[in-house]
Parts: C-alpha cells; sequence; structure tokens
C-alpha cells in the first residue's frame, strides 16, 4: 500500500514538472468571437453564451404568445370542461398535442424563416442583427393577419404611440399583447359553441331527473357518459382539430 501511495505521488510529481513545458509548447487556441455591423465589433464567446442562454428563457413566451399555441390549448380545456371530464385527458396530453399542433400550423412560417434568416446566417451571407430583423418579418406577418384591428390600436391608443402608416411598421410591443388577446377572445368564441350542446345535454337530464323526483342524485353522473356518447358519434376529436386548424390556413 506505500508503495502504491509513493508511486502515485512520483507519478503527480513528474506530470507537474513536465506539464510547463507541454502547456507552453502549445499555440493559444484561438477566440471565437462573434461579429456584427459588417464585422466591426465583436462578442467574446461568455458574452455569446450569455445571449444565447437569455434567448432561450424568451421561447416559452415567444411559443405562447407569438403562436397558435394559446387558441388551441385554450380550446382544448374549455372542451375538457364542457364535457364534465376534470382531468382526462390530463394536462401532459392537452399540451402535447397543443405544441405539435403549433409545429403543424407554424410550419410555414418556419421554413420562411429558416430560408431567409437561418440558411444565410449559417453560410455567413449575413450578420446576427440582420439575421434577427429577418426572423421578425414572417412572425409578424403571422400575428397582423390574426390580430383585431382595435386591438391594436388599444395599445397605440395605451402605449401613446403614433399611428403607423403601414402594419409593417407596427411595434412589436404593441402587436405581441394585441395578438394574445385576439386569440383569446377567438378561444372564447369557440369555447362557448363547444359548451352550448353540452349545456343541452345537462338541461335535459337535470329536467327529467327533477320531473322523476331524483332530486338528491347529481345531474352530472347522468349526463358524462351521454356527453362521451355524443361526442364519439359524431366523430368529435376530428371535427374539432380540423375546425381548430383550418381557422389558421
Amino acid at each position: 500500500m506505500k508503495r502504491l501511495t509513493l508511486l502515485i505521488l512520483l507519478a503527480a510529481a513528474a506530470w507537474l514538472w513536465l506539464s510547463p513545458p507541454l502547456m507552453a509548447a502549445q499555440p493559444p487556441a484561438p477566440a471565437v468571437e462573434l461579429r456584427f455591423n459588417s464585422g466591426n465589433q465583436s462578442l467574446s464567446l461568455p458574452l455569446q453564451i450569455l445571449l444565447l442562454m437569455t434567448a432561450l428563457t424568451f421561447l416559452p413566451a415567444v411559443l405562447m404568445c407569438m403562436s397558435s399555441f394559446t387558441r388551441i390549448i385554450v380550446v382544448l380545456h374549455f372542451l375538457r370542461q364542457a364535457s364534465g371530464l376534470q382531468s382526462v385527458p390530463n394536462n401532459q396530453i392537452l399540451v402535447g398535442l397543443s405544441l405539435f399542433l403549433t409545429v403543424f400550423i407554424m410550419y410555414p412560417v418556419g421554413e420562411k424563416i429558416n430560408s431567409q434568416a437561418l440558411q444565410p446566417l449559417l453560410n455567413n451571407q449575413i450578420g446576427y442583427e440582420e439575421a434577427a430583423s429577418r426572423t421578425a418579418v414572417p412572425l409578424r406577418e403571422f400575428m397582423i393577419r390574426y390580430t383585431r384591428e382595435k386591438d391594436i390600436v388599444l395599445f397605440l391608443e395605451i402605449g401613446k404611440y403614433s399611428r403607423p402608416a403601414n402594419p409593417g411598421e407596427i411595434p412589436m410591443q404593441v402587436l405581441a399583447p394585441a395578438f394574445l388577446i385576439s386569440e383569446l377572445k377567438t378561444s372564447f368564441q369557440i369555447g362557448f359553441l363547444l359548451f352550448l350542446p353540452f349545456l343541452v345535454i345537462d338541461i335535459v337530464v337535470s329536467a327529467i331527473l327533477l320531473s322523476m323526483g331524483m332530486m338528491m342524485l347529481p345531474p352530472v353522473v347522468i349526463s358524462t357518459p351521454f356527453k362521451i356518447l355524443l361526442f364519439v358519434m359524431v366523430d368529435g376529436w376530428n371535427l374539432l382539430i380540423h375546425s381548430i386548424v383550418r381557422s389558421f390556413l
């Protein structure tokens, strides 16, 4: 055991003695820099990583507030509440379905961003600032298409911004919240229409139970199976997903 310890110490001492010349013989690694403004300025690698990690924290907000995700997830939650099922499907399934539908709907926007911004950036044809401005163009077009004019006017008046001459000049800090409340209003309208057939079933079941004198029996116990049966018979998932996707195309 003592011999093994001695050998380890001698090996460590030899490594410490030989490592300075070896390290000195190696050329310094080139610094990785991010250049912009035609290469006149640069950012060090740690600052690039910091900016990248900061940008990644905004991805959930971009996904929820600047895409079709909001309308889809709200409508699916309305469907679950209207059917009387409090935890079926569970939140993980609803979020997963909403994410896949969002990717499907936003795919044309992603293709434009890839061809107009990402590929030129990877080929060193444009800088990061130009890539960021090109990325915002397809996303802005998508948001403007589904944003109500009065919602944009609302945030322009609140922020005391001047009226833009064309939709392309609308500030993103105005367009993002206007798009979000427009999507919430649309999803609530769809949710109201979803509630109507299930509400009719609840009223009919409640009237029948009341006429039979079964006031102590909760109507939801009887109406829930009929709601599920109705939804399955009309192929509700197919109709609902088709309506949501077609509302964006």
